[in-house]
């Protein structure tokens, strides 16, 4: 038990707090068990040797009852102990499950760029089910059966010390069979997880990008990919096949020898008239030595379960550790906004002293429409995120309404801000359900409402089901310019105190970029909004106009006032962009 990390079980333990009475009556039940399985051999013992050998057939009835019950309560004993260690385990999975997606959800964006989704896919379901394995194959099902072999120890001494020395004489060769066992395996079980991982993020990955894939015609070589990967996971296995497939073997003729060697000697006493053995104890240990080699021999098998799930656990515990949270220590809670928003000198990097964003100053008045343009990676849709704190600034302040936005809770922040992206994220539900994201303050009337003022709702009623139309996983029943008019309600309906458009027309039909032109003179009216365009066309009507070169500002003005500026970044840009569409 010295490889198992008693910091990580401890951790794991932790979860059956709010479980505990289920807890104790598992150990009860564990140790009931033990007793009832010992007390069969050594009735068969009493019953060979006071009523068989002297037919007695009225104490032989009694016996032959009494080891009835007894088998009765064992077998109650392991129902119980098994359904509860296994119900037990399953709440805890649910509750680590649970508090692990919590945590997940609270990360910075920062985690999420680099770590792999089918890496994070393993840890919530696979290796949570094998924290699970802890309770219904490992810890509980190890003190059963070392509390089991206590008990047998002790009545075998109690019947016959000299037959159980020399099983004793046998145990050192299986212990030490076993913990080398137990080392190899654990090893065996840390590459299966590994591999799994790696399998597990190819296979989401190249899922998620099929249409890449098959674009560009890497249909065999990322076959071959996936043939290397799948190779390295069952070699893994076939290592974890051939540690088994070695030692209980080896074990069951250890055991095999052991009961050899007992019948033997207990039978030259008998057959010498000694006293030293009966019959009954040969019965007796027959059935005693399977009992002691067998859960010894699983031991090894149930160690490596509960070391399993401690690797697992440790990967789980890892992320329910980390403080890759966004620092959520606002007290106030932001009901409305006017929308005047303060950029004072704001530093940021996603990679440490490579600043992307480098100290820019910005001034939005209250119901203003800004526009943000400039070459790509010039840090346009980093002040979005930024103001969004789906990262943390490196230095310098953001305010809203003079007040700094860490000040306020990122629950109330964030619902005041509506953002729709250039890729519209779409879950596979119905068209209603997206729109609201489940909100049970948004009734379906408000939603058709919306729908109607921004120009929407015949769209959705031509489709199969109207609002109750599933889109499918991504959105992919429905075009680009469809997805961008879901996005664009979605952003309405949540009436928010402040609206972010991060290219939301670059990349759409004309018919959907007509509506969508409606919808954003209608979303954008008498609320503060921030536009990020890569088609200077659409922002000409904007308030005041941004312009960002290598993480600065550059330029500031209206269109009139930047195109009338000598060489100025935004004319040329313009004018370039201009002669291109031409």
């Amino acid at each position: 038990m010295k490889a198992i990390k008693s910091t990580s079980l401890k951790k794991v333990l932790k979860f059956t707090k709010p479980y505990r009475a289920r807890y104790n009556a598992v150990i009860f039940f564990a140790i009931s068990l033990s007793l009832f399985a010992a007390l069969r051999p050594y009735l068969l013992k009493r019953t060979v040797d006071e009523y068989i050998s002297p037919k007695d057939e009225t104490g032989l009835l009694y016996y032959i009852i009494a080891m009835g019950a007894v088998l009765m309560l064992e077998v109650a004993s392991q129902f119980y102990f098994v359904y509860w260690a296994n119900w037990l385990g399953q709440d805890i999975v649910k509750d680590i499950r649970e508090k692990l997606f919590s945590q997940i959800s609270r990360f910075k964006m920062k985690f999420f760029d680099n770590e792999p989704v089918g890496k994070l896919v393993t840890r919530t379901v696979f290796d949570i089910e094998s924290i699970a394995r802890i309770f219904s194959q490992g810890l509980f099902m190890i003190i059963s059966d070392l509390l089991k072999m206590i008990v047998i120890l002790g009545f075998m001494f109690y019947m016959n010390w000299k037959l159980t020395f020399i099983v004793l004489l046998a145990m050192p060769v299986l212990l030490y069979a076993t913990r080398i066992f137990q080392i190899k395996m654990k090893a065996a079980f840390e590459e299966v997880r590994a591999q799994i991982s790696n399998l597990n993020t190819f296979v989401q990955e190249r899922l998620t990008g099929m249409k890449i894939v098959q674009l560009f015609n890497r249909e065999k070589i990322e076959y071959e990919k996936f043939k290397d990967i799948n190779r390295k996971h069952n070699k893994a296995w076939l290592k974890n096949i051939l540690y088994n497939s070695i030692f209980f073997p080896i074990a069951d003729i250890i055991s095999s020898i052991t009961l050899g060697v007992i019948i033997w000697y207990g039978g030259l006493n008998i057959l010498n008239g000694d006293n030293i053995t009966t019959f009954g104890d040969l019965f007796a240990y027959t059935m005693f030595i399977s009992m002691l080699f067998n859960p010894l021999r699983q031991i090894a098998d149930k160690f490596n379960e509960l070391q399993m799930g401690i690797i697992a656990s440790d990967r789980v515990l890892e992320l329910l550790d980390s403080e890759m949270k966004i620092q959520d220590a606002g007290t106030l809670t932001a009901t409305h906004f006017k929308g005047n928003l303060n950029f004072k000198d704001v530093r940021f990097s996603y990679i440490e002293e490579e600043e992307v964003i480098k100290g820019i100053n910005l001034d939005v008045k209250e119901g203003e429409t800004i526009a943000i343009v400039g070459a790509t990676g010039a840090g346009k849709s980093t002040i979005i995120n930024l103001l969004n704190r789906f990262y943390e600034i490196d230095s310098g302040t953001i305010c809203i309404d003079g007040t700094n936005i860490n000040e306020f809770t990122l629950e109330s922040l964030r619902k005041q801000i509506a953002v729709v992206l250039q890729d519209v994220f779409l879950f596979a539900d119905t068209i209603y359900n997206n729109i609201t994201l489940d909100d049970p303050n948004i009734t379906r009337e408000q939603v058709i409402t919306a729908a109607k003022n921004i120009g929407v709702h015949n769209f959705i009623m031509s489709l199969p089901n109207g609002y109750d139309y599933n889109v499918k996983e991504r959105g992919v029943m429905l075009s680009s310019g469809q997805r961008q008019l879901i996005a664009f309600l979605r952003a309405y309906v949540s009436n928010p105190s402040i609206l972010i458009l991060d290219e939301a027309t670059s990349s759409i039909d004309t018919y959907s970029e007509e509506l969508i032109q409606n919808a954003t003179d209608t979303i954008t009216q008498g609320r503060t909004s921030i536009v990020i365009a890569h088609r200077l066309a659409t922002i000409i009507n904007a308030d005041k106009i941004i312009v960002m070169d290598k993480g600065k500002i550059v330029e500031a003005g209206s269109h009139y006032e930047l195109i009338n500026k000598d060489e100025g970044y935004y004319k040329n840009l313009y004018y370039s962009q201009f002669a291109v569409e031409s």
